[in-house]
């Protein structure tokens, strides 16, 4: 083995002399990593500069954080029918509230997703102002949406189906069309070549392919917005987010990390059954 120590270093002055560059970095190639790690680290530093982020700070705000998940443990057991039925309402209400926006948002996606679609579109400017017109809608938070149909339609479920709805339709309708991009072209041909029209051309040559990748998304969405449908509801738009945030506003946090808790399953359930139906569906 000791043998070998002197043939591999010899070996290697030999590939150093033939390939310097694998073994020595130039001083360009340092002055750029340099500038990379700069450039990572800066907004860090001027972040807590500006923020005011100390480590006297942390420190208070960390224990703090641990006196608040203190009261995780034991949860709060609602012990009659009356605050039971208060909480699974507002639960039930923020799952069909993303339900009913996320099938809004779905139907109205659908033929707006053909315009900016590049197969179905032959027009480029159309196609090009369509796209341009979902980023718009996806550029919008569904919080401010939230708040700007609170103010129109009042408090409530409806702001926040309507939230969703319209953040929703901007989203899909970009998946949709790139799904539909996406499938192969063969189909169209074969209904176009028996005589079909181009609708017939998109009804059996298009949607059969692009139909369970559209399903999938919408469900995984639906997920999603079961999430974001507490935070609508924390800022008046109904649902169990309403009752998190009153529970919070009243420095009741052991009903507060129950309902959280509540949440978190309601959130696993709508998980699992939507994984199983897309393992079905793809």
């Amino acid at each position: 083995m000791h043998g070998t120590l002197p043939h591999r270093a010899k070996e290697l002055n030999e590939a150093r002399s033939l390939l310097p560059a694998a073994f020595h970095r130039s001083p360009s190639k340092r002055l750029r990593n340099g500038a990379i790690g700069a450039a990572l680290i800066a907004p860090l530093v001027y972040g807590a500069v500006v923020f005011g982020v100390t480590p006297a700070r942390l420190v208070e705000g960390l224990s703090r954080l641990g006196g608040i998940l203190s009261f995780m443990f034991p949860p709060h057991v609602w012990t009659t029918w009356q605050e039971w039925s208060e909480v699974l309402a507002g639960l039930g209400e923020t799952v069909v509230m993303a339900f009913l926006g996320t099938l809004l948002g779905a139907v109205a996606s659908l033929p707006l997703a053909f315009l900016g679609a590049k197969n179905i579109m032959p027009l480029s400017w159309l196609r090009l102002l369509s796209r341009r017109g979902f980023d718009a809608l996806r550029a919008v938070e569904q919080i401010i949406l939230a708040l700007i149909f609170i103010r129109a339609f009042g408090l409530g479920p409806l702001a926040g189906i309507l939230a969703i709805a319209v953040s929703e339709i901007g989203t899909f309708a970009k998946l949709f069309a790139e799904a539909i991009e996406n499938t192969s072209r063969r189909p169209v041909d074969g209904v176009k070549a028996s005589g079909g029209s181009q609708f017939q051309a998109i009804r059996y040559g298009i949607l059969p392919q692009s139909l369970p990748v559209i399903l999938s998304i919408i469900l995984y969405n639906f997920e999603s917005n079961a999430r974001s449908g507490t935070i609508l509801g924390i800022v008046g738009a109904g649902g169990i987010g309403f009752l998190l945030a009153d529970r919070m506003h009243a420095f009741r946090w052991p009903e507060a990390w129950s309902i959280i808790f509540l949440i978190i399953a309601t959130v696993y359930i709508i998980d699992a059954v939507s994984n199983t139906l897309r393992h079905r569906l793809i």
